[in-house]
């Protein structure tokens, strides 16, 4: 009898796995593109809002240099508190449009500050109004400057 020949290993004909190339980063995968694409328009609404918003209350700013410089100016006369008043009223014609406040006077100013500010004191506000008409002011220009900052303090857009 013959011996049987030795068979081969079948499993080595077998090649190793081949794995295809990881590839590199670029170009990145569809998923990353639109992932990219959603964080772009994010940014650019992100800008546009913050700039609007900028540009809204740009006369916050503005006022605030007015009244550092009425500050600077102190004084007792009533024109001084013509000029603190009137800049408080174009600051309210600019934050509240629609209520036309640069025609208020007296009681109705008065009354309108008071409400666009709850912080502020019946006393200090019926000073701030009424010492811009009379030949004595009623508040020290310590206090109605306190005022001002503290009504607008409170106006942001």
């Amino acid at each position: 009898m013959t011996q049987p020949t030795a068979q081969p290993d079948p499993l080595a004909n077998l090649r190793d796995i081949h794995l295809p190339d990881p590839g590199g980063f670029w170009p990145p995968a569809p998923g990353w593109w639109i992932l990219a694409a959603l964080v772009l328009v994010a940014l650019i609404c992100l800008a546009v809002f913050l700039r609007r918003r900028q540009q809204r209350n740009r006369w916050i700013k503005t006022a605030r240099a007015e009244l550092k410089m009425l500050k600077q100016r102190q004084s007792a006369d009533p024109g001084w508190f013509t000029d603190l008043n009137a800049l408080l009223k174009r600051c309210a014609r600019q934050r509240y449009p629609d209520a036309h406040p640069q025609s208020l006077s007296g009681d109705c100013w008065r009354q309108f500050l008071l409400e666009t500010q709850p912080a502020l004191t019946p006393e200090e506000v019926q000073g701030l109004v009424a010492s811009s008409w009379q030949p004595v002011p009623t508040i020290s220009t310590e206090t109605a400057c306190k005022v001002a900052e503290t009504w607008l303090g409170a106006q942001r857009c």
